[in-house]
């Protein structure tokens, strides 16, 4: 490639990626405290900038607090790479992504003014992850990785892995959708648990063919790994939720127990869709057109010149 990696942009946009995902961590926090609602108003707080800081109210303003600051790292990262990045591409997908944070912030307003419809609640929750995805892979682009020379390597996989791998980013984008629409009331949780089948498959399918084919690429190594872990954790976490709330059903408001389970198995699965969208990134710039001189992984020299060849 003909850019010059810029570390300082990179590290910012890995800097905005966090924010985002501790902005993901204080939305679930609201959802799971049934805080949604403590701040009747938007975008003020009882018509002031800080309202007294007593029991739901706390969870629902920091939420916002984070949002605004979320949104103001957006701004700088899309004039940032509107004028520092050579890729046009690139510069548009910074603009999406302000573009979709401004659409956050309208959504939520809308949800405080709507009384929290299912429809407009889930749409908040199911842009935040797309906003968390579009972000990460702004942070991958940007890498000097990325951006490296890399030597073509071929997918001789029946199905092919680039393809299992873009289904499965689509899988478990759409179970984080019906996760979303079963939290904030949509409808029950069979359709949550059938798509929790169907991402699980797909995930083990394509880490499985990962480690098949290319068990020399330490990248894709470690996404396979990675996949099986997020998992795995998160098959846990999602019983671990679920029984939670059966036990707490009865309580006037949510217990401990069921707050913290269902806030981590929330934001593990946006970390399971960062994985996957990471993998299929990775996938597509190794198996990418164009050989280049060098390669990304490679665990010794030896390994290099075989693939080489």
């Amino acid at each position: 490639m003909d850019t010059t990696p810029n570390r300082s942009l990179h590290k910012y946009a890995i800097f905005t990626a966090l924010s985002t995902f501790f902005l993901l961590i204080a939305g679930a926090l609201v959802t799971s405290n049934d805080a949604g609602l403590s701040i009747p108003d938007w975008p003020l707080a009882y018509g002031s900038l800080v309202p007294p800081m007593v029991g739901g109210i706390r969870y629902e303003y920091i939420h916002r607090v984070v949002a605004t600051f979320v949104g103001l790292l957006t701004i700088g990262l899309a004039t940032w790479l509107w004028r520092a990045e050579k890729r046009v591409w690139l510069r548009w997908l910074g603009l999406a992504a302000l573009g979709g944070v401004v659409a956050q912030g309208i959504l939520g307003g809308m949800t405080v003014r709507m009384y929290q419809p299912p429809a407009v609640s889930a749409a908040h929750a199911t842009l935040a992850q797309l906003f968390f995805s579009t972000v990460i892979a702004i942070a991958v682009f940007t890498s000097a990785w990325w951006q490296n020379e890399l030597v073509e390597m071929e997918d001789r996989g029946a199905p092919r892995v680039r393809c299992l791998a873009i289904w499965t980013t689509v899988a478990v984008f759409l179970q984080l959708i019906l996760g979303a629409a079963f939290r904030h009331n949509g409808f029950g949780i069979i359709p949550h648990l059938i798509g929790a089948a169907i991402v699980t498959i797909l995930i083990f399918l394509t880490a499985g063919a990962l480690k098949r084919h290319f068990s020399h690429s330490r990248p894709l190594r470690k996404c396979a790994r990675l996949l099986r872990i997020l998992i795995g954790v998160q098959l846990l976490l999602g019983a671990g939720a679920w029984w939670s709330r059966v036990y707490s059903a009865q309580f006037p408001q949510p217990i401990a127990v069921m707050v913290t389970l269902t806030v981590v198995h929330t934001v593990t699965g946006a970390l399971v869709l960062a994985a996957i969208l990471v993998t299929t990134l990775v996938l597509y710039r190794i198996l990418g057109v164009g050989v280049g001189t060098t390669m990304a992984d490679s665990d010794s020299s030896a390994t290099t010149e075989r693939i080489a060849q």
